[in-house]
């Protein structure tokens, strides 16, 4: 039984807090006109959405891939102590695999330098959920759109939400028509022939407003946008290849061994894809205004890992930022956040305080007047002082990454650490250690560990114990690995 099975539901005032968490899937730091006006997409809506709260430049997903960060999301605990360190789905372990993906780089372990860690692909049962809080708390609870947080038996209603709208073991939208209906989704029944996955979702979650105006809810909405399959609404794919055609764009990519990186934004499906999720976040933030509820409503937005920049057709661009999905370069996890709540937060704020997102748990139980859950949210640290003033001091301890796997993006299994301005990367194989200073070089183009040694071994220092605390399954030399690595 969960430890907050036996809690009693708090009576809460009328004019309690509602939260309304909207993540977007592989969207970039870059990819949104609210960090980069020069962007090729048009987010009009998570514009406005910016002017009316805080940015963060500085906010960071706790994995370079999707899994992991959404079960810190939900924990507050690192993918390390959770042992989630891994999309589920990937080859897990040092396990055979089947002959059938033995032809690929990814899967063919037998051939890799170092050996990627086990890890759990399920959310175990004995977390409480932010979900679980929040419900234990009197709140009514819903999630809409993509899971991929374990299988059957560990989907949204096992953790706390009482609506699940689409929810399953799945990465993206791999059914029927896939990003349009039918969409051969066991719990999403289909719409009209041709309905848009992300305005349906936005559907789904206006109406579960409107029904529960008269109630506190959290609603968790990570849209299943813009994860490949590159798939976009034939009016915006027109739209944008028009865009391209006028401003005379072409592909080009710079070198990131052992992958090519796109260095332009200029990818029409893409695009269509980030503007049909923005317009679908438009329709639910109208949605808390026609019932009265935006004052009242915390809204934030988020992305779980960065943009798709080395592999499955690179559809972005994450410049300056180095590389992307799956790597611990900050293309890799450093997040497009923004946080509006109009009753508190003044609009047209930046904060530049490094947060990271098992941050997420207590601040919004800090922000909605709730008590903390002992030795749930371990490795979050709450930023409500931020929300109420973003230039004000924030303590916190370093962030911390473990992502010991090979990345089918093309990163190298390994971990980092960032303290203050200055960040440390420490690759499990051949890359060994790297020392950037973020203030003067957001784009990790200057490695400074052997001209600052004293520094790389403090930060150091920093990454062994938090490796230790957390009990970090570390990937193991592979000793049957081939030479043909060494290329790299």
């Amino acid at each position: 039984m969960k430890p907050l099975a036996l809690l009693l539901v708090l009576t809460l005032p009328a004019a309690a807090t509602n939260v309304v968490f909207i993540m977007a899937d592989d969207l970039g730091y870059m990819d949104t006109g609210f960090n980069n006006p020069a962007s090729f997409y048009e987010t009009p809506n998570l514009n406005a959405l910016a002017a009316q709260g805080v940015r963060f430049t500085a906010g960071y997903a706790a994995c370079p891939v999707c899994s992991p960060t959404r079960s810190s999301i939900l924990t507050g605990q690192y993918p390390a102590r959770t042992r989630n360190t891994d999309y589920f789905g990937a080859p897990n372990g040092h396990q055979e695999l089947p002959a059938d993906l033995k032809a690929t780089d990814y899967a063919n372990h037998a051939k890799r330098p170092v050996l990627p860690a086990p890890y759990l692909a399920r959310l175990a049962a004995s977390h409480t959920t932010l979900a679980e809080a929040f419900k234990a708390r009197g709140y009514v609870t819903m999630h809409a759109g993509k899971w991929h947080l374990g299988p059957k038996g560990s989907w949204p209603e096992d953790h706390g939400f009482d609506v699940n709208i689409a929810g399953t073991d799945r990465g993206g939208p791999y059914g029927g028509k896939r990003y349009f209906s039918p969409y051969g989704n066991p719990k999403l029944p289909d719409g009209p022939a041709g309905e848009h996955l992300p305005d349906r979702l936005a559907t789904e979650v206006s109406k579960f407003i409107t029904d529960h105006k008269d109630q506190p809810f959290f609603i968790y909405l990570p849209f299943f946008s813009v994860h490949t399959p590159l798939m976009g609404r034939a009016d915006l794919v027109k739209k944008y290849q028009a865009k391209q055609a006028k401003l005379g764009l072409k592909a080009a990519f710079t070198s990131e061994p052992p992958r090519e990186n796109r260095s332009i934004q200029e990818h029409a499906i893409y695009a269509a894809m980030v503007e049909a999720m923005d317009q679908a976040v438009g329709k639910v933030l109208k949605a808390l205004d026609d019932n009265g509820l935006t004052q009242d409503t915390i809204v934030i937005f988020f992305s779980d890992n960065g943009g798709l920049s080395t592999s499955e057709g690179s559809p972005t661009s994450n410049l300056p930022l180095r590389a992307g999905k799956g790597w611990l370069y900050e293309g890799g996890i450093r997040e497009p956040l923004v946080i509006r709540w109009p009753k508190t937060v003044k609009p047209g704020g930046t904060c530049h305080a490094p947060i990271i997102s098992t941050d997420f748990y207590p601040t919004l139980l800090a922000a909605c007047g709730l008590d903390p859950i002992p030795n749930q949210h371990k490795d979050g640290v709450s930023f409500l002082n931020l929300l109420q003033n973003p230039s004000a001091i924030h303590q916190r301890a370093p962030l911390f990454w473990h992502y010991p796997h090979w990345g089918n993006q093309g990163g190298i299994p390994s971990a980092a650490v960032r303290d203050g301005s200055w960040k440390l990367i420490e690759f499990y194989w051949k890359k060994g250690i790297e020392l950037y200073d973020l203030t003067s070089d957001p784009g990790e183009t200057r490695d400074l560990a052997a001209q600052n040694p004293a520094k790389a071994a403090e930060l150091q220092a920093k990454l062994d114990s938090l490796r230790k605390d957390t009990a970090a399954l570390p990937p193991r030399i592979n000793p049957d690995a081939t030479a043909r690595f060494e290329s790299w």
